[in-house]
């Protein structure tokens, strides 16, 4: 399994070169079958995403700076554009419900250099989110929906989009080793 540690080291890629394509497991989101992740996306790219909790894979963790969580999007397809959503969410603790969150975004275009990022959470908001104990440990089924007011910008060059709207139901596993913390989002 891919740690999202893993956004460092795209981020770290040449600028000139294509980010690395990490492998994405033919499994889905939640294994309870309701996981899901659904945007509309303007700008640069212009999409509508409805990806069902089959051939979805997300991740998530604490993170330490701000304290909070992480949690990734990504479908298992071949599709054009193929996108990671990261969103790194402040003041998320295990178990509790939050309102009107920061939300950090990076959007990144596997298989190119394009990144977007931004790069802080006043620009997104998670208007409501819930978390649901599931049967691991430290594992919590985590459901919300946001939106963001200003676009994210282009990290390596120009361009922006602008994620209107966005709502998943993802996992967030609070029991990581000390490793996939050292590189918050």
């Amino acid at each position: 399994m891919i740690r999202i540690g893993a956004l460092t080291a795209i981020l770290a890629a040449p600028a000139g070169g294509q980010a690395p394509r990490p492998a994405v497991p033919a499994a889905g989101c939640l294994e309870s079958g309701d996981g899901y992740f659904r945007a509309q996306v303007a700008g640069d790219i212009e999409m509508t995403i409805d990806w069902p909790n089959s051939g979805t894979r997300c991740q998530g963790e604490p993170k330490n700076d701000p304290p909070g969580v992480r949690l990734s999007f990504q479908r298992n397809s071949h599709s054009k554009p193929d996108l990671l959503f990261v969103f790194g969410l402040t003041g998320i603790s295990a178990g509790q419900p939050a309102h009107g969150v920061g939300a950090n975004l990076t959007l990144i275009v596997q298989g190119t250099p394009q990144i977007f990022g931004t790069l802080g959470d006043s620009r997104c908001t998670v208007d409501s989110l819930t978390q649901r104990r599931l049967k691991a440990p430290g594992a919590y089924r985590v459901e919300a929906r946001g939106f963001c007011t200003q676009p994210a910008h282009g990290v390596r060059g120009p361009g922006s989009v602008l994620v209107k709207t966005f709502e998943f139901a993802g996992l967030v596993n609070y029991e990581t080793d000390g490793a996939a913390l050292a590189a918050d989002h």
